[in-house]
């Protein structure tokens, strides 16, 4: 008899030993850790959807551009060739704790932004261009993509920073490092106020 009133005791005991372990390990951060870290990633990839959807604009731009006069090609030149820039560097999620691949992607986009910016400001100039109903939709494009930009990279800013805390402070951090989770990169704009969408007052 006692021998069979030990086996459920002993059970029961490995039990409470697995389910403490996992309390502790979940107290640790272990699976909050990768839970943000894959919130932090999705975030980033609406940053590259929203990038990439001003990228796509840009053709429409050249096209309408192309009625300017000729110091004004150099410009549309310029914001080709910073597209294509832009659109060959690719941060996926492993990267996002690369803090030079992060500078990288930052300065293409915010050279491509400059360039887009130039030319609208170089149109101004010409009345036909301006007013042409295909030039004000565009504009209007590209001043709401520039808004979900903003909107995005700050949504991304706040999941890094959310799981940035998490891995660095105990006891969560134990996990973390049993994970070999590293913090990642935030987004920083190229130069002071890059963060904020562009106002485009006037331009219409």
């Amino acid at each position: 008899m006692t021998l069979i009133n030990a086996r459920p005791k002993a059970f029961g005991g490995r039990t409470v030993l697995a389910l403490s372990a996992a309390l502790a390990l979940s107290a640790c951060g272990f699976n909050s850790v990768p839970t943000k870290q894959e919130a932090a990633k999705a975030k980033w990839a609406d940053v590259e959807a929203a990038f990439q959807e001003r990228s796509n604009l840009v053709p429409n731009l050249a096209a309408v551009a192309k009625g300017a006069a000729e110091q004004e090609k150099s410009i549309l030149v310029g914001v080709t060739e910073a597209r294509a820039k832009a659109t060959s560097i690719q941060i996926n999620a492993d990267d996002l704790g690369d803090a030079q691949k992060m500078e990288q992607f930052q300065q293409a986009q915010a050279q491509l932004g400059a360039g887009i910016g130039r030319l609208l400001a170089s149109v101004e100039a010409y009345p036909d261009i301006k007013s042409s109903t295909n030039y004000q939709m565009l504009q209007s494009q590209l001043e709401g993509q520039e808004n979900r930009i903003r909107v995005a990279i700050r949504d991304y800013n706040g999941a890094v920073q959310d799981y940035n805390t998490e891995v660095r402070t105990f006891p969560s951090m134990i996990g973390a490092r049993l994970r070999g989770a590293d913090p990642l990169v935030p987004y920083k704009a190229v130069t002071p106020g890059a963060e904020a969408a562009p106002s485009l007052e006037g331009k219409l």
